[in-house]
């Protein structure tokens, strides 16, 4: 078990994992000493929050009488700086391993559906429509299940992270298998 692998291999999968395993750890006890709720490590509802700043600035009546918005409250918290976060430290991962490049198509989309962007891009947007469903339909993203939920023991996060990888493995084999290069 290497920790530490040449720059072409990328990052440690070992390492990368106790890192977060170290974050979540940190923001469950960190939220429960200074704030005195625990608010575990995930991300779905801050793309809830953020719908409803956007909704808030445009129509905010229609924001304020929500309920939804007023059990989940329309703030920034360090849960979305955290999710602001996620880009730049892509991004810095990928330039500190050197595994960083500009791909307008993946070449494994691109083998299976063709080099067009606007395929792809349609492709995305749909899939993060079905994915941001699951996710509020289920009360958690796989983050959410799989590292705050998962190291509660939860029952829940148990049975939401079967159904996550369950179906994920079924639609790509659905996606994949039809389409031979």
């Amino acid at each position: 078990m290497d920790l530490y692998p040449k720059k072409k291999d990328g990052w440690s999968p070992y390492l990368a994992g106790a890192l977060v395993g170290l974050l979540a750890i940190a923001s469950a006890w960190l939220t429960t000493v200074y704030m005195g709720k625990t608010n575990y490590l995930g991300a779905s509802t801050t793309f809830v929050r953020a719908a409803g700043l956007v909704e808030e600035g445009v129509v905010p009546q229609h924001a304020a009488d929500n309920a939804y918005f007023t059990k989940t409250k329309i703030k920034v918290d360090w849960q979305f700086m955290l999710v602001l976060g996620i880009l730049p430290g892509a991004l810095i991962a990928s330039l500190s391993d050197r595994s960083f490049k500009l791909e307008a198509v993946p070449p494994l989309w691109q083998r299976y559906f063709g080099p067009s962007v606007g395929k792809r891009a349609l492709g995305a947007f749909f899939g993060g429509i079905v994915a941001m469903i699951g996710a509020r339909l289920a009360d958690g993203c796989p983050s959410g299940h799989g590292l705050s939920g998962l190291m509660q023991l939860s029952l829940s996060s148990f049975v939401a992270m079967v159904c996550f990888f369950g179906l994920g493995i079924l639609v790509a084999n659905l996606i994949y298998r039809r389409r031979r290069p």
